[in-house]
């Protein structure tokens, strides 16, 4: 394959949509929880928002026509939002202190609003997000690399 077709490459595409698809129905998502079902979003709730919703704008843009580079300006985006969700998670899952609790007023950042199979929990689904978007994301980038 040379560099050309690389830089046309339909599967780096594809993957790239599949990263804005994620990023759409995570939007949609974290909306329906906190409109639709009157979950009220915590401080880490709103950085992973914040992370997230730019990246349904940002994404489209690298594909009409399919621009590589895009990824190196959304990565920064991922990686702050998995390291936040991360470590929402791990603050639900009672691994963090109580000292180190960034919720200290309103919207307890540990409380349950949905608890599907025993362990999935919101910042746990946003964190799988933000690490499979990263990933397609970074596939997508080497797999079309001039």
């Amino acid at each position: 394959m040379n560099s050309s077709d690389r830089a046309q490459d339909p599967f780096s595409w594809t993957l790239v949509f599949l990263c804005w698809l994620l990023a759409m129905v995570s939007m949609l998502g974290s909306l329906f929880f906190s409109e639709v079902m009157g979950y009220a979003p915590c401080i880490l709730c709103w950085y992973q928002r914040i992370c997230m919703y730019p990246l349904v704008l940002i994404l489209p843009v690298a594909l009409l026509p399919f621009d590589r580079n895009i990824v190196r300006a959304v990565i920064p985006l991922t990686a702050v939002g998995t390291l936040v969700a991360g470590f929402h998670t791990l603050l639900v899952g009672g691994y963090i202190p109580e000292d180190l609790k960034p919720c200290t007023q309103g919207v307890p950042c540990t409380e349950f609003h949905i608890n599907w199979f025993g362990f999935v929990t919101i910042p746990l689904l946003s964190a799988l997000a933000f690490l499979l978007i990263t990933a397609l994301l970074i596939l997508a980038y080497r797999r079309s690399s001039p």
